[in-house]
């Protein structure tokens, strides 16, 4: 579990594929400290798992699940990434919950410059249109950021001068592609609200076991 806040910016050292998987070894130094063997590490916001570790790198295998679920086909020696550590308990949740599990991919169809901000729209598939809600949060690359504007499939967000110098997201151009991961609770509700469950959740459900008085439903 992340909080889509960046800690590091890696670099990727050597990509070996397997057909369609790969391993990666990605440089980097901060997020290094404290890591073991089987310690868990956000890249581009994609959960990997750290298999060995070198003095200035990490190395991770990535599924062939995962490759088709993310950017990571771009991917080329030398390609900066975001590097987030797992979250720990004693942390502030500066951001929000990032799973590390990436729904998808988008595209950067605009970016502009608005006084203190860097403007971006993105476009994604049609079918994730639900899970975007203004003023809700979404994970790009592993960033934690907050949706100011929605139009059916299509989300802008406004970057921030810190979280452009922090991350990889002001080196992105228009046509570029990212990975995106929708804000989960949307995801968990939907589920336990499906009519076609063969378990659905109803209000009566929630009378019942008198749960909606907490939620304010």
């Amino acid at each position: 579990m992340f909080t889509g806040i960046v800690e590091e910016i890696g670099t990727i050292k050597t990509i070996q594929k397997y057909g369609h998987s790969s391993r990666l070894c990605i440089s980097c130094h901060y997020a290094l400290e404290n890591t073991k063997i089987g310690d868990s590490i956000a890249v581009n916001g994609a959960c990997l798992t750290v298999t060995s570790i070198d003095n200035d790198c990490f190395c991770a295998d990535v599924t062939s699940e995962t490759m088709k679920r993310t950017a990571f086909s771009l991917f080329r020696s030398g390609t900066k990434v975001n590097l987030e550590r797992a979250l720990t308990l004693s942390a502030r949740l500066g951001g929000h919950i990032v799973l590390g599990h990436v729904d998808g991919v988008g595209e950067i169809i605009s970016r502009k410059k608005e006084e203190n901000a860097v403007i971006i729209s993105f476009q994604t598939n049609q079918k994730y249109k639900k899970y975007l809600v203004e003023k809700g949060s979404v994970a790009i690359d592993g960033v934690s950021l907050t949706i100011a504007e929605k139009k059916e499939n299509i989300f802008t967000i406004a970057l921030i001068p810190h979280t452009g110098k922090e991350t990889i997201l002001l080196n992105k151009n228009v046509g570029d592609v990212v990975n995106i991961e929708y804000d989960y609770i949307g995801k968990y509700i939907e589920q336990l609200m499906n009519k076609s469950t063969e378990s659905s959740l109803t209000m009566e459900d929630l009378e019942k076991y008198n749960l909606g008085g907490h939620y304010g439903v």
